[in-house]
């Protein structure tokens, strides 16, 4: 026999049930977007390879390690699968000329690839939400992605995510700390393990970041970035501080808060929790004002995050936040070749006034279908043989009433079936 295909290692399916679950979700986010002032964009889950390069930085552990990359079979083009979504985003914004139209305020959700070993919160294909600013310089909107985050958190009912705060400053302050970084690290070089090593002359930031506890008080004792940041990047940092002071928002300021991607600058922030053992970074952003001009477009500013939602939707989980799935309001019930008839038009003439509708299909006896109807969660059935259908009438049956409990069947006309139905319903909501 032979061996059933399984799902690619670290790509999993969501599967009926936990799909609704991803709806509500993601139907709690837009309209959390759209309460300030974003726009949704879609970007091709494919781009051509040097646009991840040049953006994220061939030294980085996803263009050297992670990224699925090949070469299109029919036209020899380099492509990857997006590994992230702000390059493509970027991409976007400079091919359609978006930024010269006015300052965009942008979002997008969907899968992102990185080849990573998958464990929990983890996974090689994952979902993000990534949310985007351009055209603003000054640490007020820095400021309102941080706020924005804390409000989807009461939204979604959540609490224990704590705020850490940095800021990266300018590209010559880092310049000018990393040579100081490089040179303490080359003093204690017998300290470094393997990794460090290899990043102390490519990406030394990225040490800082090690959670290696051998080299814990080394790195506790390096050089501070704050210390090289000049007096533009100081304000820039207290303005977005007095912003969330302002809104009583608590944060803690981590010095060792990094970016393993290239394009970021001044305020990086990350929103975190204990309660997803390893993986606990459930939202990241920050300022990225170079990041336009070096894919080609116009020096523009810009600041974005990015949140996981299979992180969030584990947190919602383990907070006890476990939706009831919706099912439909009417399961239509048939048997007999007249009723056989008459029944797909009443369907569709329910689902026309708003009502959802489950068409029984199949065929089989009135009580086989009754106890799909019973299963399916619908608060009404609409039962037709041939002697409603001769009629011009439906039998609707109510399988639960307002207070869960089986409730009456009445012969309805036809025409009169959506309205009784509606009734109900509202009534149901008043109750």
């Amino acid at each position: 026999m032979s061996k059933n295909i399984q799902s690619v290692r670290g790509m999993n399916d969501v599967l009926p049930g936990e799909s609704e679950f991803w709806e509500l979700f993601e139907e709690t986010v837009r309209g959390w977007l759209k309460s300030y002032g974003y726009r949704p964009i879609r970007m091709p889950i494919v781009e051509p390879t040097p646009l991840f390069k040049r953006a994220i930085g061939e030294v980085t552990d996803i263009v050297e390690k992670e990224m699925y990359s090949f070469v299109d079979g029919l036209n020899g083009e380099p492509l990857t699968l997006r590994p992230e979504g702000t390059a493509g985003c970027v991409r976007a914004l400079i091919q359609h000329n978006l930024a010269a139209q006015q300052p965009q305020r942008l979002y997008y959700m969907g899968p992102m690839f990185r080849h990573e070993r998958p464990q929990k919160g983890r996974y090689r294909q994952f979902h993000q939400v990534g949310v985007e600013s351009f055209g603003f310089a000054g640490p007020d909107v820095d400021a309102e992605q941080i706020l924005m985050g804390a409000r989807l958190w009461d939204d979604l009912g959540l609490d224990g995510i704590r705020l850490q705060l940095n800021t990266l400053g300018q590209p010559a302050e880092r310049a000018s700390h990393r040579a100081e970084l490089i040179a303490w690290f080359e003093r204690h070089a017998d300290l470094l393990d393997e990794d460090a090593q290899r990043r102390l002359h490519t990406n030394p930031l990225r040490i800082l970041d090690s959670k290696n506890p051998a080299m814990q008080e080394m790195i506790m004792a390096a050089p501070k970035l704050l210390d090289h940041l000049g007096d533009a990047s100081l304000a820039h940092f207290e303005g977005v501080q007095q912003i969330l002071r302002d809104a009583g928002i608590p944060y803690e300021i981590n010095p060792r808060l990094v970016r393993g991607l290239d394009y970021y600058n001044l305020t990086v922030f990350e929103w975190v929790t204990d309660r997803l053992g390893a993986q606990g970074t459930v939202c990241a952003g920050g300022r990225y004002d170079g990041l336009v001009e070096q894919l080609g477009g116009k020096p523009t500013p810009a600041c974005g995050f990015a949140m996981g939602v299979e992180r969030l939707i584990a947190l919602i989980r383990e907070a006890g936040g476990e939706p009831a799935v919706p099912g439909v309001d009417v399961y239509v019930v048939h048997q007999g070749e007249a009723a056989s008839r008459l029944a797909p038009r009443v369907a569709e003439r329910l689902r026309d006034n708003g009502i959802d509708v489950l068409f029984h299909c199949g065929g089989g006896s009135f009580k086989s279908q009754m106890k799909k109807a019973d299963a399916s969660g619908a608060a009404f059935a609409v039962i037709i043989g041939d002697d409603e259908a001769t009629a011009g009438e439906v039998t609707l049956k109510e399988l639960r009433t307002g207070d869960g409990q089986p409730g009456q069947q009445k012969r309805v006309g036809v025409d009169d079936v959506a309205g009784e139905i509606m009734n109900s319903l509202m009534d149901w909501e008043e109750a």
